[in-house]
């Protein structure tokens, strides 16, 4: 059988729409849901049972920077640049200067060196920010900070 009318259009005025009991079929809320929903009616028994078992559910808690604002500092150690002379001095990163070696690490986009392992030749660093044990060992091994 085909419908002529559709059969919202028949049920206008219907309290129930065919199911029935008012109470039964009544949208989103005889779903359940989701969180904190379908408190309803209860909402004082279900607020002590939160308040005891659960209270980090309720409200808004501490503060997130957005990721906008959030900054890491991309660095490296002087092992690293000691491991990897011969690369760097290929890459053009190391270069020779005034009869000095020069290790240039705003070239690499390194904002800072720190100062994990040992330095065996004497470097001129150049760099936006060098930690001081960083300085220690590169003026021990014989060479300077320069800060770009």
């Amino acid at each position: 059988m085909i419908r002529r009318k559709k059969k919202i259009r028949k049920l206008r005025g219907s309290h129930t729409h065919g199911w029935g009991c008012k109470k039964k079929h009544r949208g989103g809320g005889s779903k359940g849901g989701k969180g904190m929903a379908g408190t309803g009616k209860r909402k004082d028994q279900k607020f002590t049972w939160t308040i005891k078992y659960a209270p980090d559910r309720l409200g808004k808690r501490g503060f997130h920077r957005p990721r906008t604002v959030q900054y890491t500092p991309v660095v490296m150690n002087l092992s690293e640049i000691d491991e990897n002379f011969e690369l760097f001095r290929d890459m053009g990163v190391i270069y020779e200067e005034g009869g000095k070696l020069v290790f240039d690490a705003t070239q690499l986009g390194i904002d800072k060196v720190l100062g994990t392992g040992k330095l065996t030749r004497a470097l001129v660093v150049k760099a936006y920010y060098v930690t001081s044990r960083a300085e220690e060992k590169i003026k021990e091994a014989g060479g300077e900070v320069v800060l770009a």
